[in-house]
């Protein structure tokens, strides 16, 4: 990488090792200059009197406020309503990313479940054995086995926060039994 290109005209004589004094440090390093950021201020005019790093900010990193598990006053309430990680207590709805007022709430679902529908291992089996007797086995492949996967996503927008949680649907109607959930807390929003 050192060499010149053979390929070049003798136009082009910028580059590593190229340009430069002989003798000059190469291409990306300090050409002499005060050292700025991201190299070490030492030296004899940057004496180390303090800690060898500097630090980005004088009163650390701002840590967002913590928000208590309960609202004032609902330690002891009985929750009214549990979606996920979403729980309705009093008139506040408690979330991980903190407490949201229950007045004025928005409420969305989405079902982002699917239902799938296969032939067992059993009746694959059952085929194949009974085929010998006059093709009745065929019949074992008419068997269906319904599945339900995905999840249920649920939004709730209030006092100027927003939470998302994911609920698993394990059958095809847990997307009508949130839905129920979600109408019931609409009211109490109301």
């Amino acid at each position: 990488m050192s060499e010149p290109n053979p390929y070049a005209d003798g136009e082009y004589t910028w580059g590593p090792g190229q340009g430069g004094a002989p003798g000059a440090p190469g291409y990306g390093y300090p050409q002499g200059a005060v050292p700025g950021y991201g190299y070490p201020q030492t030296g004899p005019s940057y004496p180390q009197t303090g800690p060898s790093y500097q630090p980005t900010l004088a009163g650390g990193v701002p840590v967002p406020p913590h928000f208590a598990p309960f609202p004032p006053g609902a330690a002891g309430a009985v929750p009214l309503l549990a979606l996920g990680d979403i729980t309705v207590v009093g008139d506040h709805i408690i979330t991980p990313a903190g407490t949201m007022p229950l007045k004025g709430a928005v409420w969305n679902a989405t079902d982002m479940s699917r239902v799938e529908e296969k032939i067992p291992t059993v009746a694959v089996v059952l085929a194949i054995v009974f085929a010998l007797f006059c093709l009745v086995g065929l019949l074992f492949l008419l068997m269906k086995e319904k599945q339900t996967t995905g999840f249920v996503q649920i939004m709730v927008t209030s006092g100027g926060r927003h939470h998302v949680t994911m609920v698993p649907a394990t059958t095809p109607d847990t997307f009508h039994q949130v839905m129920g959930q979600i109408n019931y807390a609409r009211t109490l929003s109301v």
